[in-house]
């Protein structure tokens, strides 16, 4: 896995996830337990420790001064980070990140079907490469209750546990040695 600059990791965040409601931002790991740095980057009591380029919508930060710090995210414990997602393998986590470009319902060009695809995937290791090879990925998605290959890429997006006040979220949280990422999709419906 090649090493990620932040020139990289900034254009290929941008075509992933700019276009869709989402999450993406990047924190120091401090703790032992990971969990507790994933609860700091979606509370936003931390920043990316490189400064980089983070993802955050306007609503999202409203929401944040007028319902609580890490809205959208629910109050939750690393207790419940744990035990709500799951682990994923590095290809099923690079789909997973490509695959939260997508809408959530009827999507017409699932990344799946799109002459992109290659390219929407390589983005995905861009992003997923700042985590380095040993990262620790986990989803919050149901497709990983039995499986840390899950083929993200066969059908439509599949939420879990929630983690939002929203209808639909869908999560991937990398954990590396010094950092710790949450990428997070929304159906605000």
């Amino acid at each position: 896995m090649n090493p990620v600059d932040n020139t990289a990791w900034d254009a290929a965040l941008e075509r992933l996830l700019d276009d869709v409601y989402t999450f993406a931002m990047t924190g120091p790991r401090r703790h032992e337990d990971w969990g507790r740095d994933v609860l700091a980057v979606m509370d936003r009591s931390v920043t990316d420790p490189r400064g980089w380029r983070t993802l955050e919508w306007q609503v999202d930060k409203e929401g944040r001064g007028n319902v609580r710090p890490s809205y959208p995210f629910l109050p939750l414990t690393a207790e419940q980070v744990h035990a709500w997602t799951y682990p994923v393998t590095l290809p099923a986590g690079t789909e997973l990140l490509a695959s939260l470009t997508q809408e959530w319902f009827f999507e017409g060009r699932p990344v799946r079907t799109r002459p992109d695809r290659d390219d929407v995937l390589a983005d995905a290791r861009t992003v997923l490469g700042r985590f380095g090879a040993d990262a620790v990925l986990r989803t919050s998605s149901d497709l990983a209750r039995t499986s840390t290959s899950p083929d993200f890429l066969a059908g439509e997006l599949a939420g879990g546990r929630p983690f939002t006040d929203h209808m639909m979220d869908l999560g991937l949280i990398a954990v590396s040695a010094d950092e710790v990422g949450v990428f997070w999709s929304f159906n605000a419906n």
